[in-house]
């Protein structure tokens, strides 16, 4: 499951520095959708030590695709900074419905995230606020995370 999370990321990250923003909501359907769902279920099994855990594996993305392709460093920095704090949102949203069904919280959570992580990114990795990006990239997020939601609901 790590690795997948991992590969999805540097997979993302590295198609956004080659292809440009407008793959991103490819990307964010495809990919992020599935990083935002394995996430949680990374919550799930990860009991101690879940942030330091997350933390190393989203900064272990970045330098990754960093290492594999060193001109998409501000794609690398704004993928972590942005899903660091998309990961913060997912986890407080997370938590606070951890009683509930697994579609429920996996897909209020996901929403969140990727709220977040869908301003931050593009914003960050291009330099400037693209609206109709991250409004592409939300929406992708959101319906590919409710559909790898479903996938891994078991």
């Amino acid at each position: 499951m790590v690795l997948i999370y991992l590969c999805a990321l540097v997979l993302a990250n590295l198609s956004v520095s080659y292809f440009g923003p407008w793959v991103s909501p490819i990307n964010a359907f495809l990919l992020i959708g599935l990083d935002l769902s394995l996430r949680d279920k990374l919550h799930e099994r990860w009991k101690e030590h879940l942030w330091s855990k997350m933390f190393a594996l989203i900064v272990g993305a970045g330098a990754i695709s960093f290492v594999l392709n060193p001109a998409s460093i501000n794609i690398a920095i704004a993928s972590v900074i942005a899903f660091i704090a998309a990961g913060l949102v997912d986890a407080f949203v997370y938590q606070r419905l951890v009683s509930k069904q697994w579609l429920i919280k996996s897909n209020a959570s996901n929403a969140a995230g990727a709220a977040v992580d869908s301003l931050i990114f593009p914003t960050i990795a291009f330099g400037s606020l693209m609206p109709a990006i991250v409004l592409l990239q939300f929406a992708a997020k959101v319906v590919g995370g409710a559909l790898w939601s479903w996938m891994l609901r078991k």
